[in-house]
């Protein structure tokens, strides 16, 4: 029997992940401290993030969920917040037009700060150090200083969420994201590629119709989907003495709500059926992602399914496919036909990054493009496959013209990894591999959108 849920139970159950903080007492004046600021995000939108996802698990719209690796306190600006969320919006654009179906946005955006790591400690140069679990728990600099947890600085990802999402919040409904600016959404470094000449040609048959539509008397002034977009943030929901501290009580039903962020996702590392993310999560209303690797097996994702969404709500619980590119026709059929014989509502994504990380000839850790697109490719032909939806896709990427993934439209060589590599984590999709990929993307759905439903296996 499933205990009884409170915002602190997940402190009894066994937990992966966690950082170990030598200061209990300060630890304890940061929570509380935490506990009595304004949550992040308000109930109300987070039951509105679970019906848009409904609507995907019915197959009658698209999720987009992107952003970065892994938040950083020293890159933050609102220019970097203003590049990706444009660049999310340009990828939006494109899988509409696509699609036909509306696409819901969901940024890894305004905390997205903690990384699970494959060891506890890492070598840095000499030196043996605990390992960069993201700034919300400890500083990248190779000193032991650095590397131990600080309390403090969940109070910092705090203040840099909340004004991110008070920005998010400007930027989506403050008329940035006016569809008839759609033209000038590119980015100066993608002028003049196949794939910019692609979205511009694109962009004047959504102006054609824009103007159509106006002359119909329907503008930005009579009709909000015109001048602005709903726009979501997610992070994955790791540190869990944060997550605690936000939780608060939504005063029209009586339930708990995570006031960090829209959407929580439990990582692969974090999904033990009895563990503490686990526990955690099952007890708030947002909607939730679950990351699945190669690892998982069909009848452990059903329990983990009903454990996470026992009433089965369509758009509770997105379940986020990250196997590797050539290994998804191994995994993925037979997740998909347990879901679909036991009757489970869920949304089907692709996370095509974190299976194809690999360290190259120069020691950077980096994704090559092709592998990513393969791994797409592969998601949306299995659903065809079996008659099912593919919806939604995930990716970590930014605005900035980076250069930490190889290949793409600018066919970026292992010799310019050094140019331009900033993140701290994993490596991320600059802005014109992932408009790139959005097209490519956009292919796959104009092939679903166009063949007869396949029947179910």
């Amino acid at each position: 029997m499933t205990q009884v849920w409170d915002r602190a139970s997940w402190r009894r159950k066994p937990a992966m992940q966690l950082p170990e903080y030598a200061d209990a007492a300060r630890l304890g004046v940061v929570e509380g401290k935490l506990a009595s600021y304004p949550p992040l995000v308000f109930a109300g939108e987070a039951r509105a993030l679970t019906k848009r996802l409904g609507e995907v698990a019915r197959g009658e719209a698209f999720l987009l969920q992107g952003g970065d690796c892994a938040e950083s306190f020293a890159e933050f600006s609102a220019d970097t917040i203003r590049d990706t969320f444009r660049v999310l919006l340009q990828m939006a654009v494109v899988l509409t037009y696509a699609a036909k179906k509306p696409v819901v946005k969901v940024g890894r955006m305004a905390g997205q700060f903690a990384k699970p790591r494959s060891a506890p400690t890492e070598k840095v140069g000499d030196l043996e150090l605990p390992s960069y679990k993201g700034d919300i728990i400890n500083e990248d600099l190779p000193t032991l200083e650095a590397r131990t947890p600080d309390p403090d600085r969940m109070l910092q990802a705090y203040l840099q969420s909340a004004a991110s999402l008070n920005l998010l919040r400007a930027f989506a409904q403050g008329g940035y994201a006016d569809l008839h600016r759609v033209a000038s959404w590119n980015l100066g470094f993608t002028q003049g590629s196949p794939e910019a000449e692609k979205y511009q040609a694109m962009a004047e048959r959504v102006s054609t119709a824009l103007d159509f539509i106006n002359a119909c008397g329907v503008n930005a002034g009579n009709a909000n989907v015109l001048h602005g977009v709903s726009f979501f943030t997610s992070h994955e929901a790791l540190l869990l003495q944060y997550e605690e501290a936000l939780t608060r009580v939504d005063s029209t039903s009586g339930k708990w709500v995570a006031g960090s962020g829209h959407m929580l996702w439990i990582g692969d590392r974090t999904r033990q059926l009895d563990g503490a993310h686990v526990e955690y999560c099952r007890g708030v209303i947002n909607p939730l992602g679950l990351k699945c690797g190669p690892s998982l097996e069909a009848d452990d994702m059903l329990r983990l399914i009903d454990r996470l969404n026992p009433a089965n709500e369509p758009g509770r619980l997105t379940l986020i496919a990250r196997v590797g590119a050539g290994k998804v026709s191994k995994h993925l059929p037979g997740w998909i036909r347990a879901v679909e014989r036991e009757g489970r509502h869920v949304v089907w994504c692709c996370d095509p990054m974190h299976g194809n990380t690999i360290k190259s000839d120069t020691g950077y850790k980096t994704r090559p493009f092709d592998r990513v697109l393969a791994e797409a490719r592969e998601f949306f032909e299995v659903h065809a496959a079996e008659g099912t939806h593919a919806g939604g896709v995930h990716f970590e990427m930014t605005g900035k013209n980076v250069t930490e993934c190889l290949g793409g439209m600018h066919n970026l060589a292992e010799a310019d990894l050094s140019s331009r590599y900033h993140t701290a984590c994993d490596p991320r999709l600059n802005a014109s591999q992932a408009l790139e990929l959005a097209f490519l993307v956009a292919e796959e759905l104009d092939k679903t959108a166009a063949a007869p439903r396949a029947e179910a296996v």
